[in-house]
């Protein structure tokens, strides 16, 4: 079995998740991962799927999408890879105020200084308030209450508010 990473991003209208799935499942492929959204009206969805489909039937299925122009999709061969589970803590990492730019690089720095991975990242800007909602990761030796403050201090010379709190552990 193969997997593939598959990416469709467009002008949003109805029936897009509908139509790449059903392609895919076409060709006997299974959806192990995936994320789709809306970005200022535009539609982004990122798929990870495990079958034995070559990269050139995936996009010979998926051309009828692009046919319009006004979807673009790709297809590229990833390799397996078996993934552990974090060992450290889950937190919730959350960013709002007024839009500027340097808000995701200088909060994320700061998570990344530490060992931390970011595994979920969404933003959105509605006029002008900007919302950062962040999956975190820290390491088992991450000092908490040191990235909060540095968090802190970073969000102070934004003007933004900031907020760390754990992560519920109940899976999907």
């Amino acid at each position: 079995m193969t997997l593939h990473a598959i990416t469709v991003l467009g002008h949003d209208r109805p029936g897009i998740i509908a139509e790449t799935t059903g392609k895919l499942a076409g060709l006997g492929l299974n959806l192990e991962d995936s994320t789709m959204t809306l970005l200022r009206g535009h539609f982004a969805m990122m798929l990870v799927c495990e079958g034995d489909a070559a990269d050139s039937e995936i996009e010979s299925a998926l051309a009828p999408l692009t046919a319009d122009g006004s979807l673009t999709v790709t297809v590229r061969e990833v390799p397996t890879e078996e993934t552990q589970a974090a060992e450290g803590t889950s937190w919730i990492l959350s960013v709002h105020g007024g839009d500027r730019p340097g808000i995701v690089s200088a909060v994320v720095g700061v998570v990344a200084g530490v060992g931390g991975n970011i595994t979920d990242l969404t933003t959105r800007l509605a006029g002008d308030l900007y919302l950062l909602v962040a999956e975190v990761d820290l390491p088992p030796a991450a000092d908490v209450a040191a990235v909060e403050r540095e968090l802190a201090s970073v969000a102070a010379e934004l003007g933004v508010g900031v907020s760390l709190r754990a992560a519920e552990t109940d899976e999907l």
